[in-house]
């Protein structure tokens, strides 16, 4: 049976995760752009447009699925959240591959899967690659962030050949909350450090280039794997250096590595101490445009005067 005409264009968006640090600026530019928007929630719905999943149980109302032209996937639980201990480890897993595949499930049972799925997804990937540049047809790395993202992608790839599929891996957002804030903790009261030898390149994106890349990436053409980092890389001390002085204050610390790795573990080298020089390729050639080029202008975003 052929499927009921849609809309021209996405309007009708149905977001997962829309709560986060990502999904918040997300839902706001989106309906600012005049899109209606409808958020799942994993507790009692108590606001217009809220409805209520189990993704761990793998519940979704398909009728939510078949009145939506798009659906979102931002679900997972935070990697900033530490230490990462056996247990968030395998909650790390589960909570991004469950969501997604219950999403991606739904779209499948959907008498009108939607025109796009766009799912969340991480440089995490790539592994610690020092001196390579890496853009979306770059292989997967090694380490356990690699392979939390490789199970994440294959469950979103489970969606509807129909629904146009794209993967936005995220590099590090920068935003007063979220992974920033920890060093802005620190460099507020004067101890704002530089991280290893500060030599590691950290693949950054704004919080609002973020939102509007997802944004971008709804009503264009891409599909696959696309790069949502900063068109210019960053060394960790210039990420850490530039946000000392938009806060006025010294950067005369350093956090040498073993010191890292002895409290923070695993976490610390897969987050802090992996250098990725990572390329937004796909992004650029599709006509999008940064508002934010520099790690300096993003951090001047988020931390203005």
């Amino acid at each position: 049976m052929a499927q009921p005409a849609r809309a021209s264009g996405p309007t009708r968006i149905l977001i997962s995760g829309a709560s986060g640090l990502i999904g918040t600026e997300l839902v706001r530019q989106l309906r600012q752009d005049g899109h209606v928007v409808s958020t799942l929630v994993r507790r009692q719905p108590h606001a217009p447009g809220e409805h209520n999943w189990a993704p761990g149980a793998g519940l979704l109302d398909t009728r939510l699925i078949d009145e939506a032209d798009a659906v979102i996937n931002l679900s997972g639980a935070s990697l900033q959240r530490l230490p990462w201990t056996r247990a968030y480890k395998k909650e790390i897993v589960q909570s991004r591959v469950r969501a997604t595949r219950t999403l991606a499930d739904a779209m499948n049972l959907s008498d009108r899967p939607p025109a796009v799925f766009l799912s969340a997804s991480a440089v995490g990937i790539y592994g610690d690659r020092p001196g390579e540049r890496l853009d979306e047809s770059s292989s997967p790395g090694d380490g356990f962030l690699a392979d939390v993202v490789t199970a994440w992608e294959e469950a979103a790839s489970l969606a509807p050949v129909t629904s146009r599929l794209v993967l936005f891996r995220t590099g590090l957002v920068i935003a007063r909350a979220g992974a920033l804030a920890p060093l802005t903790t620190l460099t507020r009261f004067g101890l704002g450090p530089g991280i290893g030898t500060g030599g590691d390149v950290w693949p950054w994106i704004s919080l609002y280039d973020e939102a509007a890349a997802i944004r971008h990436a709804l009503t264009s053409s891409l599909s696959g794997v696309v790069n949502l980092v900063g068109p210019t890389p960053a060394t960790s001390d210039r990420i850490t250096r530039i946000l000392a002085w938009a806060m006025h204050r010294p950067h005369l610390f350093r956090i040498p590595e073993w010191t890292m790795t002895l409290a923070l573990q695993d976490a610390a080298k897969q987050l802090l101490l992996s250098s990725q020089k990572i390329v937004p390729d796909k992004l650029l050639s599709d006509g999008f445009r940064f508002r934010h080029p520099t790690v300096e202008q993003a951090i001047g975003a988020a931390l203005p005067d």
